[in-house]
């Protein structure tokens, strides 16, 4: 079976795409007619996922806005990864990290249970807390690296030696040892470190948030690519397409988005 490093290189040149779409489902921003209806997820998430499977490498629902609906949340969240059912590969962003034994179920949480393909880490406590998620084999771990919001400079900037970025970055490289499952998470708005990133980590895959909504630059995707080809980047987009649609016509809006997007990348 073929990784999900694989899957998703392989679906960015069927698709001659490099484009993400972010699932965060929140019901008081849904179009006309499904507003304020948790029970709209699933049918929200079927209009994107129908409007852009053809211009998509792969789909990432963040699971705090499907765990903040309750069990109709964790509901619609499992149902929307198999109605993706495998037509796309599912980065499912949880941002764990904890000590072994938890960190297997989240491991199985994540992999067995809601059959995702990949999942976002923190590795703040080291190589025993993403350990458990490399045992999947052919699964795909993106790590906390150099994130696009404001208070990244609290640690990941803070300078007394090397940046705990620069330590994400070089630990990763030496975690993965050739597996091909370690990937980071560098956001675009860090457009002037993400060069310095990539020099440090090689060939692994960056999963490249923040353009759009949140002031990332697409020219912050050159840096984050490799030479010689290889899966390099995957640039995520959420509330910019997802929510590009109010009314009647919210799933052409979507898909022109998602379309305008993918192109300019």
């Amino acid at each position: 079976m073929a990784s999900c490093w694989e899957r998703i290189a392989a679906l960015q040149e069927s698709n001659a795409s490099r484009l993400c779409v972010g699932l965060d489902a929140d019901p008081d921003k849904y179009p006309a007619g499904l507003k304020g209806k948790p029970e709209s997820t699933l049918e929200f998430n079927k209009g994107i996922i129908d409007s852009t499977l053809d211009v998509v490498c792969a789909y990432k629902p963040n699971a705090a806005f499907y765990e903040a609906m309750g069990e109709a949340g964790l509901r619609a969240l499992k149902e929307t990864i198999a109605y993706i059912g495998g037509r796309a590969p599912v980065i499912l962003d949880v941002k764990r990290g904890d000590i072994g034994n938890t960190a297997s179920r989240y491991a199985a949480a994540a992999f067995e249970d809601l059959g995702a393909d990949a999942v976002t880490l923190s590795p703040y406590m080291g190589f025993d807390s993403v350990e458990p998620f490399m045992k999947y084999e052919g699964r795909g771990i993106f790590l906390l690296c150099l994130t696009s919001n404001r208070g990244s400079r609290d640690f990941q900037l803070y300078h007394e030696g090397d940046p705990l970025y620069t330590r994400v970055a070089r630990k990763a490289v030496e975690w993965d040892e050739g597996r091909g499952q370690l990937g980071l998470v560098v956001g675009a708005t860090q457009d002037e470190l993400i060069g310095h990133v990539r020099a440090l980590s090689a060939e692994l895959p960056f999963l490249l948030p923040g353009i759009g909504a949140q002031g990332g630059a697409i020219e912050s995707v050159n840096a984050a690519e490799v030479s010689g080809g290889g899966l390099g980047v995957v640039v995520n987009a959420s509330r910019g397409v997802i929510y590009a649609g109010s009314g009647q016509n919210w799933r052409e809006e979507v898909r022109r988005a998602a379309k305008e997007l993918k192109e300019s990348i």
